[in-house]
């Protein structure tokens, strides 16, 4: 019993230090990383042919962007102003980049955070009581 509580403690310890270790500047990237990734953000992305300079496709609003390093492409999710998502693909090569820009300002916190659910994602419970 002891050995188990001597491991928790070990355990609890090193995650506190670990956390710790975080810059000020990580916890900021990853409180804006996350209020885009829940469409609290409005961004830009431009997709540019690097051969000829050419803007090839840009897009405005609030999306959730993940590079898919395995099928190189970005998978881009977009919420409308009706609160409807479409998910796009941008394929990606050798002559074609991109740049993602936040367009306005994100007041972060780098002690807070939000946590949001899918209330759709609840399993509804009927509670019976006996009188």
């Amino acid at each position: 019993m002891k050995k188990i509580i001597v491991v928790i403690a070990a355990m609890v310890i090193m995650a506190t230090v670990f956390v710790g270790c975080q810059t000020e500047s990580q916890k900021v990237s990853y409180n804006l990383s996350q209020e885009a990734d829940n469409f609290n953000v409005i961004r830009q992305l431009t997709v540019i042919n690097c051969i000829e300079g050419d803007v090839l496709f840009q897009m405005t609003g609030k999306m959730s962007i993940t590079a898919d390093a395995a099928d190189n492409q970005l998978e881009v999710i977009v919420e409308d102003e009706n609160g409807y998502y479409q998910k796009h693909f941008v394929g990606l090569s050798d002559n074609v980049t991109y740049v993602v820009e936040q367009l306005g300002i994100k007041n972060v916190s780098k002690y807070k955070y939000t946590l949001n659910y899918n209330p759709k994602m609840w399993i509804p419970v009927d509670v019976k009581t006996i009188d």
